[in-house]
């Protein structure tokens, strides 16, 4: 792979262009992560609103009605639905985790299968996320397509 970075102050916008034969999963990788970089989604912390990178948010919750995004600098509230946060970060490294949790794969250090086929996670910064049966195989493929 080759890599060109060009520098100056005739830029005016950062502009990334991929050029190659054919689109393979390294290259899908490689463009969710840039898109990624980019996204934000708006979050409520301490009364003060906020927009909190996709990349850094760890993992989504729902609880009580109320959506969460967790990431290592604390809880935002978010005003979406779990299931509408799915479908938005659906194309990036998201995942359902159970009926009430999303993850995001780039952030998970380890993971342990128990024997009622459910998925311990750990995450950064040392969460726990429990990964139900009903997703368990998901996740497991999707973190063997990642890891290549």
């Amino acid at each position: 792979m080759k890599l060109t970075i060009n520098t100056g102050d005739n830029y005016g916008e950062t502009e990334i262009t991929v050029n190659c034969s054919k689109m393979n999963g390294d290259i899908e990788k490689l463009i969710a992560a840039i898109r990624m970089l980019d996204m934000k989604l708006s979050g409520k912390k301490d009364e003060q609103q906020c927009n909190v990178d996709v990349s850094r948010i760890i993992y989504i919750e729902s609880t009580d009605k109320r959506t969460f995004l967790y990431t290592a600098k604390g809880v935002y509230e978010n005003p979406n639905r779990l299931y509408e946060l799915e479908e938005k970060l659906s194309r990036y490294d998201f995942l359902r985790a159970s009926k009430n949790c999303l993850i995001n794969i780039a952030h998970i250090q380890s993971l342990k299968s128990d024997l009622e086929q459910r998925l311990t996670l750990t995450m950064e910064g040392d969460m726990k996320i429990v990964v139900s049966r009903q997703y368990a195989g998901a996740v497991k493929k999707k973190l063997e397509a990642y890891n290549g």
